[in-house]
């Protein structure tokens, strides 16, 4: 019989659906269930985008655009990271696609060649796919420590210590998934001061919660002088707008766009046509229901934090940004008797219904940081207090 190819069983996977799929069993047989495993706004598409997507069908907006996407949402891209990101973009640089998860691929795949040991440092714990890609082609992958111990940040002369001839792309994300943690201008700066420093070296910055940040203000490593032409930005519609279906993301690099644009030829020609009326409604249109939603995240964090931390045996920082939580079940394992924090996991979603994501789903455990899990807060309130009483009462009932 023929064979699957070796990268194709070695192929990592958004752990997140695969808790979803126990999720849905377990609601399938009428088990009660608190959802914090997927980062999903659970709240709706605002109507205005919806009838700007309508517009579009019933104005036959429905066939083949340029691969880079139309030239007014290219535009409106343009101008928007221009205003968010305090840099000058042109249109010509924004290519618009399936997502923005497809330009961790495109980005890989422009910057590295396989087979001869082109390294990508990303971090970790971080969104699984980075991981993913970099071996599916053919890179090789190294992981960034995202430390409790430095409030989710990262240790700068430790990366500069990773850096070498084979480095050739450095990943980064602010506001962070599954932490929550941003990175400040300075911790920004030191970055970009290394980088500058090697010839061969591309950053790819991942912004997709860029418009939720609780502290402070959101800074993109592209505006530190020098380093626009060398970084990726890359965000999109799905989180701002409540938009995750849509799958409408966008990227800028003055030299990478081309090619870019390139691989959305050979993948998926374009991006679809009234989805990309919808997503140029979104930005171009009213920001108060993205606002509203934004205030929403904000209160729900408080919420979520302050009930972690009154629950014995864990301990959670207050993020600055996204809408995840990290909180340190190392003690919370002891009193259960849980040897870590996926059979924690596992035991919390089929004892007491609330389902969450372990550490082991956002890679491998740092050396000396403990037992983590992550709740996503984009749930409501009151299912955010429901699965807080349940955790509490889990932890209590099943002492050893």
């Amino acid at each position: 019989m023929p064979q699957v190819s070796e990268r194709t069983k070695l192929l990592g996977t958004e752990t997140a659906f695969d808790v979803l799929k126990e999720v849905e069993e377990l609601t399938r047989r009428g088990k009660s269930v608190m959802n914090f495993c997927i980062g999903q706004p659970d709240f709706d598409t605002p109507e205005y985008i919806k009838e700007g997507a309508i517009k579009a069908i019933k104005a036959g907006k429905t066939g083949y655009t340029p691969s880079p996407g139309i030239p007014e949402l290219r535009e409106a891209v343009a101008q928007f990271f221009s205003k968010t990101r305090d840099i000058d973009v042109k249109p010509e640089w924004v290519v618009v696609a399936c997502g923005a998860k497809p330009f961790i691929g495109y980005t890989i795949l422009s910057v590295t060649d396989p087979g001869v040991g082109h390294e990508v440092i990303y971090p970790n714990p971080g969104f699984p796919i980075y991981e993913s890609l970099i071996r599916a082609y053919g890179a090789v992958p190294v992981p960034l420590p995202v430390l409790e111990a430095k409030n989710f940040s990262i240790d700068v002369d430790y990366l500069e210590k990773l850096i070498n001839e084979r480095t050739r792309l450095i990943i980064l994300n602010s506001p962070h998934n599954p932490t929550g943690g941003a990175l400040d201008k300075d911790t920004l700066e030191q970055i970009a001061d290394i980088v500058k420093r090697h010839e061969n070296i591309w950053v790819f910055s991942d912004e997709v919660y860029s418009s939720m940040v609780y502290e402070g203000k959101f800074v993109s490593i592209a505006s530190i002088d020098g380093m626009q032409e060398r970084t990726i930005i890359v965000d999109g519609v799905s989180k701002t707008y409540a938009m995750t279906g849509w799958r409408i993301g966008f990227a800028t690099n003055p030299k990478l766009a081309p090619y870019l644009a390139r691989w959305v030829t050979n993948t998926d020609s374009c991006a679809p046509h009234p989805n990309q009326y919808a997503a140029l409604t979104a930005l171009t249109g009213p920001q108060d229901d993205s606002k509203r939603m934004i205030e929403r995240f904000r209160l729900r964090r408080d919420l979520i934090v302050d009930g972690l931390n009154k629950i014995e045996g864990v301990r959670c920082i207050k993020p600055k940004g996204a809408f995840y939580v990290w909180p340190n079940v190392t003690e919370a394992c002891k009193i259960v008797g849980a040897k870590d924090s996926e059979e924690f996991r596992k035991r919390l979603l089929y004892e007491a219904g609330v389902a969450i994501l372990s550490d082991i789903h956002f890679g491998h455990k740092n050396e000396g940081e403990g037992e983590h899990v992550r709740f996503s807060y984009a749930a409501s309130e009151e299912n955010i207090k429901e699965g807080l009483r349940r955790l509490k009462a889990f932890i209590e009932e099943n002492r050893v």
